[in-house]
């Protein structure tokens, strides 16, 4: 079995959360700590002054695409965001990510159907963030009791201003009975890994152009944490390396992948089916309960190697490790017609929408 994908797609994070979240400063938090990246964003405003949008653009200058004095969702239709995301997606604008920072009354399964009906060839959906307001979120609950549904909907959740919630251990265990197999991340001012959401890039392979961290250098190339601990972000999470000279197979891979434990925040990395496609490479994305896989011919002389990262808290590392040595396939020579199944369910145009 062969399956062709497209070129270099462009990933399309949706941001959301009610007002007073922190989705703006997370945003900036992810803009100044990009490891590299160069971050699109669509930022949505509702009112006529677009106060968020103000908040980064002297930072994203033409990388920000900003929607004011409406509702994303029902300010515009699916072929009118292709426009928008088009003008992130041109090549000369180098653009790694793309991230829609919704407007707080704005309805997350419509911006993610919106996503998932572009019909621009180099960009694909990359899960949806939710943020909570810890301190209020018992508050937030009462008056918008929508949030339940939202939570369900969350590929990863993000529950901010956990320093001044006196109960934050009680909201957090609140937030996990209302997900559906999402990560729940605590933090502090919006501060996240942006390896949580997307492949950081080395600042060194960006030639000719000032990316953020560089912009927190000092002319002795020692960043300035701003207080922060900028440089420490990894500290608080566990990761997992796992590589593999024989192919995996699919449906052991699919088993672990279904079951994969809370905790476990992103995966990323390259599989190697061997005779189920010996064409391609399937490189993998994982977000929370969000996953997609996507095939790629192998590149000219590559070796042949299963390569996987997966970045967590609180995981048994050794289970981990030995999950994933069980899923390297037993040698067989053939491939039956059917064991690829369970892979395409998540490659793009034959996975299920995540919104229904």
């Amino acid at each position: 079995m062969v399956v062709r994908s497209g070129g270099r797609q462009i990933p399309v994070v949706v941001l959301a959360g009610f007002l007073g979240s922190g989705k703006t400063t997370l945003l900036n938090h992810l803009l100044h700590r990009s490891g590299g990246s160069r971050i699109g964003a669509v930022v949505n405003d509702f009112g006529a002054i677009e106060i968020d949008a103000m908040a980064v653009a002297g930072a994203l200058g033409d990388s920000t695409v900003s929607l004011g004095n409406g509702c994303l969702c029902c300010a515009v239709d699916s072929s009118e965001l292709d426009v928008y995301l088009k003008r992130l997606a041109r090549p000369e604008a180098r653009i790694d990510v793309v991230v829609i920072e919704a407007s707080g009354l704005a309805e997350p399964q419509e911006l993610v159907r919106m996503v998932l009906a572009s019909e621009h060839p180099g960009i694909v959906y990359g899960g949806l963030v939710e943020v909570v307001d810890a301190a209020e979120f018992d508050d937030t609950r009462a008056r918008h009791p929508e949030i339940d549904r939202h939570l369900a909907l969350a590929d990863l959740v993000v529950v901010n201003k956990v320093d001044r919630a006196p109960d934050a251990g009680r909201v957090l265990g609140l937030v996990r009975s209302l997900v559906d197999r999402a990560a729940v991340v605590p933090a502090t001012h919006g501060r996240v890994d942006p390896e949580i959401l997307f492949d950081c890039r080395p600042a060194e392979e960006r030639v000719g152009q000032l990316s953020f961290d560089d912009l927190h250098r000092d002319d002795h190339g020692k960043q300035d944490d701003h207080g922060e601990h900028a440089g420490h972000l990894h500290s608080g999470y566990d990761s997992v390396s796992f590589a593999s000279g024989r192919p995996l197979d699919p449906r052991r891979l699919i088993r672990f992948l279904d079951s994969r434990p809370e905790g476990l925040y992103r995966i990323k990395g390259y599989v190697d089916f061997g005779p189920y496609d010996a064409g391609n490479r399937y490189a993998v994305h994982a977000v929370g309960r969000f996953l997609r896989f996507y095939p790629e011919p192998w590149p000219a002389g590559a070796e042949r190697l299963t390569q996987l990262v997966l970045i967590g808290t609180d995981l048994d590392t050794a289970a981990l490790g030995a999950e994933l040595e069980g899923c390297v396939s037993d040698g067989a020579p053939h491939a039956d017609e059917q064991g690829m199944w369970g892979v395409l369910r998540y490659v793009q145009g034959a996975a299920e929408d995540p919104a229904a």
